[in-house]
């Protein structure tokens, strides 16, 4: 044999090698560890240690990590997001201060430029690329309320770039000031042998004491990839003079409109510069994102502040989008615009679902804000009629795993479909433990006298409506104990990283806030079975 003949050997033996342990259990990780083919497993409850409640306080205004730190027009609030694939990227930032008055005179967005120098060295950035600018407002018609414009909002896309390449960027005007110099690492490309490290789930931030444990933590996990489900500053707990509330509806019930004190967005932006700057993060967008203001606008922050690649993954919407980070397919749906099956969200999910290929990204991972498989008290069954519209086809496309938040506490369900144990369905998992001033959700709907009337779970911001369906074995609105779906639950604040180890293996683990990075709240292998499990015929 030549050894041109034995190099083509050797080539395709070191293929067959990495295709076998592609799909390998990885169980030499750890044996401690069980997957879900150990499941089902009997639900179990973490009683509440109330003693680790943490501090729900909003960081002040005074504290540094949220104070203006530039001058002039100089770049701020910097944060990356990604598109839909590895060759491109978005960088976002701020210049000039916004305004809090009764009469704002927003800056001109045309009077800055949104440039990006980047390049894979340090000290040779010889790439730019530019983008677009805009400000926004935050208007309220009524007498006392003070109304807010924004600085200069900037969004650039990079395009052109290698798979796990790490590339040095700065951003700004050259006429007015540059950041300093910033870097990144590209996704790898998708195939189902190359993944992200490790991605960051967490939800329901806002910015208190608890919010600075959560992202501490997370950042000594060192992500490559953030993913926060909803409900980002909570500056709607405000009114617009600063004052605030754990409770809005209770402390504020008698005024005009709802307000919010926008500022505290920029406080956020702040505080998580020095990941959001190095770590993309993905955004879905939550019920605190919201907020109505004068012409009935809403959700203008949340639509203005962050970069989105829908139209890169032929959305029509801010509010849904998808996008790969290797051999992963991550589809973020959105709560609180139309999700019926008559709806644009709808079709625009069966055409991205339609092109998602098990070939290329094995994983596909949801993500919205409303949990629909949750057991305590705080949102129950608010989401129904959205599982109604969208369970089937989500399951008929085999989805591996589902991110929620909203609910304060941390719950993972057995794998389960139309609230029936089954090997084929998603687990779904509930993240909004990111440690918000409203407190973690403590009581169960399965508690005596704790099941709430079926009729006052509807959400008039998801429509309104009520769905009726039959979740328990006895037609009731509520278990009599923990349901069967529900695997684990624990009232801690935390967050979570997931890590794909090839096409079928996936470690999930959970962190407390009050655990060192050595102990884990929760942790289990999700285990795709794609013989047992195909993927059906799609008609809805």
């Amino acid at each position: 044999m030549s050894f041109h003949d034995g190099s083509i050997t050797t080539f395709l033996g070191l293929q067959l090698l990495l295709l076998f342990f592609c799909f390998l259990s990885p169980a030499s990780f750890s044996d401690a560890i069980p997957s879900t083919l150990d499941g089902p497993f009997t639900p179990v409850t973490i009683t509440l240690d109330t003693s680790l409640r943490g501090k729900a306080v909003d960081l002040p205004d005074t504290d540094p990590r949220v104070q203006r730190y530039v001058t002039g027009f100089q770049p701020e609030q910097i944060s990356l997001a990604l598109s839909s694939n590895y060759d491109s990227i978005w960088v976002s930032w701020i210049t000039g201060e916004f305004q809090i008055v009764m009469n704002v005179k927003p800056l001109d967005p045309t009077s800055i430029a949104s440039i990006v120098q980047f390049g894979t060295l340090g000290d040779s950035l010889i790439h730019t690329a530019t983008g677009s600018s805009l400000v926004y407002n935050q208007l309220y018609p009524f007498e006392g309320l003070l109304n807010y414009t924004s600085g200069i909002i900037h969004h650039v896309r990079i395009t052109g770039l290698q798979p796990s390449t790490v590339y040095y960027y700065r951003c700004g005007d050259p006429s007015h000031g540059m950041s300093k110099i910033h870097h990144f690492k590209t996704m790898p490309v998708s195939s189902p042998t190359s993944y992200p490290s490790r991605i960051a789930i967490v939800g329901d931030t806002g910015l208190t004491y608890n919010t600075t444990a959560t992202i501490s933590h997370l950042v000594q996990n060192s992500p490559d990839l953030v993913l926060l489900v909803g409900d980002v500053s909570y500056a709607n707990l405000y009114l617009t003079n600063g004052t605030s509330s754990d409770c809005y509806s209770c402390n504020f019930s008698n005024t005009p409109i709802h307000e919010t004190y926008q500022p505290r967005w920029d406080y956020w932006g702040r505080f998580m510069e020095n990941l959001t700057s190095t770590v993309p993060l993905m955004v879905v967008e939550g019920n605190h994102e919201l907020e109505l203001q004068a012409g009935n606008k809403t959700f203008e922050a949340y639509s203005s502040r962050f970069a989105f690649p829908y139209v890169e993954s032929g959305s029509t919407s801010k509010f849904y989008y998808s996008f790969n980070a290797g051999g992963i397919h991550f589809v973020m749906l959105g709560a609180y615009i139309d999700f019926d099956r008559s709806g644009e969200q709808y079709e625009w999910l069966k055409m991205d679902l339609a092109k998602f290929n098990r070939s290329v990204t094995p994983w596909l991972v949801v993500t919205w804000h409303p949990p629909w498989y949750s057991t305590y008290t705080a949102h129950y069954k608010e989401a129904e009629c959205m599982k109604v519209a969208m369970e089937e086809l989500l399951y008929s496309y085999g989805t591996d795993i589902v991110f929620n938040g909203h609910v304060h506490a941390y719950e993972r369900s057995n794998r389960v479909y139309n609230y029936q144990l089954d090997p084929c369905g998603p687990v779904h998992i509930v993240i909004g433990d990111g440690g918000n001033r409203e407190k973690m959700a403590i009581e169960h709907t399965d508690e005596p006298g704790k099941c709430p009337d079926p009729l006052s779970t509807p959400d008039a911001a998801m429509g309104g409506q009520f769905c009726p369906s039959n979740s328990t074995t006895t037609g009731a609105f509520c278990w009599d104990q923990q349901p069967p779906y529900s695997a684990l639950r624990e009232s801690s604040f935390g967050h979570g990283i997931l890590e794909m180890k090839n096409a079928t293996w996936a470690l999930w683990t959970w962190h407390r806030n009050q655990d060192t990075n050595s102990q884990v709240g929760d942790q289990i292998y999700i285990v795709r079975q794609p013989d047992l499990c195909p993927p059906q015929n799609v008609t809805t």
